[in-house]
Order: structure tokens, then sequence, then C-alpha cells
């Protein structure tokens, strides 16, 4: 067995356990009503997906860490160490993908708690703003000390090369894994849109990994994309289940786990230039509505909202933003390609 079986064995089996839970899991989460809360001051055609089952992150979750289970445990049956066996630091590459697994399931965690507490009491408003954000920089601020004990503080920089960015590894981290984590919550708004432009991401997370030779993360991509597949027939509209914060702040953290496993957090911007869309939609739309008392840029924020309120159908929405989270995966495979040390 090879590497390139491995990656389609994690593909096949994260899109065969996140599909096949579907019909288990939804029916469960029927008779728990556990059902979305969809709110006033959204899209009032919204109001029809009122009681659809939410927590459905619980589909690709158990996806991905089954298709890496049965994965690497095979290979290990046959003395293959297939996540960090072609590193040449082993070690920091188990940290990178087992800390960052660790991470994003520790954030679902956080989402599992917004999301019980939603269904509980009935309505769209789960933690607070300062638990969940005391909770997510505990989180973020295990993760980068785990990373800097191992010594991983550096990034590879485009016609650069690798380089250990001291401090600024620490700020930078900080800033990148709160804003991303929730700008991914933030494209959790339509059928199919977080999923979509998640599934892609992965496509382009695996082709880098194959070109900088770190097949251990290009196998994390590969069994994530195959778990949002095999979820994204139950989410395709009209959805029949939500991922809830459970699953976009589990994605938030896989997207985070992979980007610095490939130590490149910048690719954040361009791999994920859609979730930096969204999240930047949301904040300029705050900012004007303040600074000028009550005056609106957008029809609704973020962004999809007002492509919605626009006329534009939810599905076109998806491929649209879905396209461009294709292009911006195709530029940054190039910079990575024509920037990798010659």
């Amino acid at each position: 067995m090879n590497n390139w079986f491995a990656i389609i064995l994690s593909v096949v089996i994260g899109f065969g356990v996140s599909y096949a839970l579907g019909y288990v899991v939804i029916p469960w989460l029927h008779k728990l009503k556990f059902g979305q809360t969809i709110l006033d001051i959204g899209p009032a055609w919204h109001k029809k997906k009122q009681g659809t089952p939410t927590m459905g992150g619980i589909l690709f979750i158990a996806g991905i860490i089954s298709s890496l289970a049965v994965t690497i445990l095979t290979y290990k049956l046959r003395g293959i160490d297939i996540i960090a066996g072609d590193s040449l630091v082993p070690a920091s590459m188990k940290i990178k993908i087992y800390g960052g697994l660790l991470m994003a399931i520790a954030f679902g965690l956080v989402g599992f708690a917004d999301d019980y507490v939603k269904v509980k009491r009935g309505r769209n408003l789960g933690l607070t703003i300062m638990q969940k954000s005391i909770a997510e920089v505990a989180i973020m601020g295990l993760y980068l000390y785990t990373l800097s004990t191992a010594g991983a503080t550096y990034v590879f920089i485009p016609f650069v090369g690798v380089r250990d960015i001291g401090i600024f590894y620490w700020i930078i981290g900080v800033i990148a894994i709160y804003c991303t984590v929730n700008a991914v919550n933030f494209t959790d708004g339509i059928d199919g849109l977080c999923a979509s432009v998640t599934a892609v991401a992965c496509v382009s997370f695996a082709v880098i990994a194959v070109f900088r030779n770190m097949f251990g993360v290009s196998l994390i991509s590969s069994a994530l994309f195959g778990a949002l597949i095999g979820y994204l027939i139950w989410n395709w509209h009209p959805a029949k289940v939500m991922m809830g914060d459970v699953g976009a702040l589990f994605l938030g953290g896989m997207v985070l786990a992979i980007a610095y496993a490939l130590d490149a957090p910048w690719l954040i911007l361009t791999v994920g230039v859609i979730y930096v869309i969204e999240f930047l939609s949301d904040v300029i739309q705050i900012g004007y509505f303040k600074l000028t008392g009550g005056k609106r840029i957008f029809k609704m924020a973020p962004i999809h909202h007002h492509f919605e309120k626009s006329g534009w159908k939810e599905v076109k929405i998806v491929k649209v933003f879905s396209l461009i989270g294709a292009i911006g995966g195709i530029i940054s495979i190039l910079i990575t390609w024509f920037g990798r040390p010659v």
C-alpha cells in the first residue's frame, strides 16, 4: 500500500461514515426535538426552516475521526507511520496534526454547548459572547503553547523560505485563530454553504500538502473532504439537517489545524478567502451602522444574506462562493509552488 491509496481510503471512509450516520442521527435529532430556531431579523423565507434538526456537524466529525482512525491503524499494522513518516521533523508533524485535531474537537464541544443551550431554551441565542470568547481563547492558548514547546514557531513564507518568527507567532496566532473560527461560523448561514466552501478548501490544502511533501496533511484534508461530501447529501438545499455551532466551530478549528500543519497560517487568507469576505462584511456592516447612526452598506450581513435579499437563490450563492473559494485555492497552490525554496 502507498500514500495515494491512504488518501483514497480516507476519502471513502470519511464519506461512508458521514453519509450512513445521517440515517441514524437525523431521526434521533428529530426525536429529541433538537430543531433550529430561526432569528426574526433574518430573511422571512428562512422561517420555513424552523425546526430543521441542528447539530448535524456530528456526522462529519464522526466521519473524519473514523476515517483517520481506520487509515492510520491500517498502516500502523504494516509498520508504516502514514502521518509523519515522510516529514523532515516527524515529532513536530504529529504534534501539529494530532494537536490540531484535538483543538478542533475542543472548539466543537464549545459549539455543542452553544447549540444545546439554544435548543433547551428554544431560542437562537446560546452561550454569551463572553462565555464563548473565554472558551475559545483558552483553547487557542493551549494549542499555541503546545506548538511553541515543540519548537514549531516557524512559518513557510513564499519566496523566502521557512522562518522562525518568535513572538509574532503568538500575536498572529491569536488573531488568526479567533477570527477564523468565528468567520467559518459566519459562513454557516444557508443550506450547503459552509460545508461546500470548506470541502473546496480541503482539496486546495491536500494539493499544497503534496507539493510540500506532507502526505500526513493531505490525509487529514482528504478525510475531512470525504466526510463533508457525505454530510452535504443531507445538507444540500433543502437541508434535512444543519451543522449547528458544533459543526461550524469544529470546521474552523480544522481549517486552522491544516494551515498550521502546513506551516502556513497565511493560507487562511487565500484558501479561505470566502471566510475572510464573510467576516469582513459583518465587521464593516457593524462599524458603518454605528458610525452613521443606523445606516447599512449591505441589505444584511454576513454578505451571503445580502445576496439572498437581492434575489439570489441559495444554490446559486453556494455555487458562486465555492467557485470563488476554488479560485483562491488555485492562487494559493501557485504561490506555494513558485514560492517554494529552490
